[in-house]
C-alpha cells in the first residue's frame, strides 16, 4: 500500500512540471503559422556549424533593426512576428563584434527580482508602441520565468547567439514598434502578421 502511495504521488508531482513545459512550447512556437515560411533548423544548425559564414552571408538575412550595444555587442532583430494568441515574438542574433570575449551583462536582465531569481536574460527588454503610448514588458510563465533566451555564454569575439524575446501584441493597429534593450540603441521595428 505505500508503494502504491508513493508512486501516485510522484505522479501527481510531475503534473505541474509537464503542464509547464507543455506551456512554454504552446507559447514559444508562435502558432498559426505553416512551417513552409520558417528555415529547417537542421539546416541553419549545419550552416552554423560547418564554417564560419563570411561577411556576404552575413548580410544576406534582412535586418529589421540593428542595436549597438556594449563592449562590442550588436543585437541584429530578423524577425517580429505577431501571432492569434495576443503574443508577439521578436528574435534575431545577438552577435559579438569586439575582439575579446565577452560576457553578456546582467543588466539585459532588467532589475525586477523575480526574473533576475532565474538567471541571465533578456528580461529587460521593453516594446513602445508611440502610437497608443504604451510601453509592453517580456511575458513570463507560471514560475516567474521570462519567455526569452536565458543562461547566455561567454561569447568570444565574432560569435554569434540566436536570441528571442516574446512580448504582450499591441493593437492589430499598430505597425511599428520601438525596441528598447539596457545598455543597447532602440531600434523601430515593423510588426508582421
Amino acid at each position: 500500500m505505500s508503494i502504491r502511495f508513493t508512486r501516485g504521488r510522484g505522479g501527481l508531482s510531475a503534473w505541474p512540471v509537464a503542464i509547464t513545459l507543455v506551456f512554454g512550447l504552446v507559447a514559444c512556437s508562435g502558432g498559426g503559422g505553416s512551417d513552409d515560411d520558417k528555415p529547417d533548423a537542421s539546416t541553419a544548425a549545419s550552416k552554423s556549424s560547418e564554417s564560419k559564414p563570411d561577411a556576404q552571408e552575413d548580410d544576406s538575412g534582412q535586418a529589421l533593426a540593428e542595436l549597438k550595444g556594449p563592449s562590442g555587442l550588436f543585437l541584429k532583430v530578423t524577425a517580429s512576428e505577431r501571432d492569434a494568441g495576443g503574443f508577439i515574438t521578436i528574435s534575431g542574433d545577438l552577435k559579438n563584434d569586439g575582439e575579446k570575449t565577452v560576457n553578456i551583462p546582467a543588466q539585459l536582465s532588467g532589475n525586477e527580482t523575480e526574473i533576475i531569481r532565474n538567471g541571465s536574460s533578456l528580461g529587460g527588454a521593453t516594446l513602445v508602441d508611440p502610437k497608443g503610448k504604451k510601453r509592453y514588458y517580456v511575458l513570463r510563465d507560471t514560475d516567474g520565468r521570462p519567455l526569452t533566451t536565458t543562461n547566455f555564454p561567454a561569447l568570444k569575439a565574432g560569435e554569434s547567439l540566436p536570441v528571442f524575446m516574446q512580448f504582450p501584441a499591441p493593437p492589430a493597429d499598430t505597425a511599428e514598434v520601438t525596441l528598447q534593450l539596457p545598455m543597447f540603441t532602440t531600434g523601430t521595428i515593423e510588426i508582421s502578421g
